[in-house]
């Protein structure tokens, strides 16, 4: 794909990302915005497309990328801070134990909620440090759906994490511009863009109950192709909290983008 191309690619891609951030009133003028940048595709992109944003977006805000280094070996975070500096974004990574603390001292039988809390936790402490009050995370359309589905099936309730959290303990509020992009799409775009990823060895990464769900919803996908989308204008009209978009949502029944 020449230069071109890869240009209309990510422009249209960013025409997506800036829906779900209008929609949401997810940025406003003077916002100091870090992304929490695990070096996977959904962030990486995540990165790259709200770099394209700040280029022309009526409320100019700043921009930093932010890793938490969980301690896995063979991880590599080089590529990050190239294209980092390549774009002119700060960026910071930073090195935890949460790894060996998670698999080798707790030995936690269903590790992924303590280490997502040990993330946050880093993550958090690290962008009040620097002063920023807004993180981008790189949850996506299937994330929402799934993420709703696994209430519904294994608490009985109907929830989602909100497109805009105000986290009242550590005074951030977290924001997710990909809720209209589909996992498909983010991956067919950052491999059409060469945007570099970091693999994840995390060994539950296909063992989690989410990897459970998401191998339920795509047989039920094969046989009810919208389901998917069906869902989550589910969660937009009921409204499910938070997920009540503007006036203006342009994401007509729930069409994934």
């Amino acid at each position: 794909m020449d230069e071109q191309a890869k240009a209309k690619l990510l422009n249209e891609f960013t025409g997506t990302v800036r829906r779900a951030v209008d929609d949401y009133h997810m940025i406003e003028a003077g916002d100091k915005v870090a992304v929490g940048v695990s070096g996977g595709k959904d962030s990486m992109l995540l990165l790259r497309a709200l770099r394209h944003l700040q280029t022309y977006y009526p409320k100019p805000f700043e921009l930093e990328a932010v890793t938490i280094e969980l301690g896995f070996e063979g991880m590599d975070f080089t590529p990050v801070a190239d294209m980092c500096r390549a774009l002119d974004i700060p960026y910071t990574c930073l090195k935890t134990d949460i790894k060996e603390v998670v698999f080798d001292v707790r030995k936690e039988p269903n590790p992924c909620s303590l280490c997502a809390k040990m993330r946050r936790g880093a993550l958090n402490g690290l962008i009040r440090e620097r002063g920023i009050s807004k993180l981008a995370l790189g949850h996506h359309f299937d994330d929402a759906v799934e993420t709703f589905m696994m209430s519904l099936l294994f608490e009985g309730r109907l929830s989602c994490f909100r497109p805009v959290t105000f986290m009242d303990r550590s005074g951030v509020t977290q924001i997710r511009p990909l809720v209209y992009a589909g996992e498909q799409k983010i991956a067919n775009v950052a491999n059409a863009l060469q945007l570099p990823i970091v693999e994840n060895p995390c060994p539950q990464d296909k063992a989690s109950k989410r990897y459970e769900i998401k191998t339920l919803l795509a047989g039920m996908c094969a046989q009810y192709p919208d389901m998917k989308s069906k869902i989550f204008g589910a969660m937009q009209r009921l409204p499910l909290d938070g997920w009540e978009p503007a006036e203006n949502w342009r994401l007509a029944k729930g069409k994934e983008l």
